[in-house]
């Protein structure tokens, strides 16, 4: 089963729109077949009654990319089986004109599309995609990025889960935003309120001793008991 495909449709519908920004790239039906990609069958069955439709089902995958990004697992799962149950796929092994050393079909899953429109099999294919996905790598692997205005769906195939931003781009900004908020906080930090050299000195010694540089450095003499 082509797993990273699939559920990569479900990012591609979900990111033809940035609802912060006030943008949709799906206008027209020529924006259906470029959603469809490689799918030359699938796109050429498209019409303008499924630029509507897919609107629809883009807004329901964004809410389980949502769902997932705040933690609510169980939501998020509701919402995909809702559209699983709506738009059930068709299993079916394929070998296409693919061929091993030996000359025999190179045999793999494939999700046939016996959808009544273009619209119905995209979603299916991306739904079950993404259930997929979410099944065998967890729902935290699905997020939203967080770098605003960006509201972009992802999946995240880091291998520590740490993915936090849909792009190098949107990553990139968002750590210029947060090193300009420090400089600005710094700026606007009291004269009086930074360590003085004396100061920084003490609090230094005091951390490697225990002890104020003062005490440690103590030149009074002993007294002789």
């Amino acid at each position: 089963m082509e797993l990273a495909y699939y559920s990569d449709l479900a990012v591609r519908l979900v990111n033809s729109e940035e609802p912060a920004r006030g943008t949709d790239a799906l206008t027209s039906v020529d924006a259906v077949r470029t959603l469809f990609g490689e799918s030359g069958q699938s796109a050429r069955r498209a019409t303008d009654a499924d630029v509507t439709r897919l609107r629809s089902v883009r807004a329901r995958l964004r809410a389980v990319f949502e769902a997932a990004a705040d933690g609510d697992e169980v939501l998020a799962v509701d919402l995909l089986n809702a559209l699983l149950i709506e738009f059930p796929v068709s299993p079916q092994i394929s070998g296409h004109e693919l061929r091993d050393e030996d000359g025999r079909p190179d045999w793999h899953m494939h999700i046939a599309d016996y959808a009544a429109n273009a619209s119905a099999g995209f979603a299916a294919t991306a739904s079950m995609g993404l259930a997929f996905h979410l099944t065998e790598l967890g729902a935290d692997r699905l997020g939203i990025c967080e770098a605003p205005p960006c509201r972009n769906a992802y999946l995240d195939t880091s291998t520590n889960r740490s993915r936090r931003y849909c792009s190098d781009r949107c990553a990139t900004r968002a750590n210029v935003a947060a090193y300009r908020a420090r400089k600005r906080l710094d700026a606007g930090r009291p004269a009086d309120s930074a360590p003085t050299p004396r100061t920084a000195s003490l609090a230094r010694d005091r951390d490697r001793t225990g002890r104020t540089a003062d005490t440690a450095h103590d030149s009074s003499p002993a007294v002789d008991r």
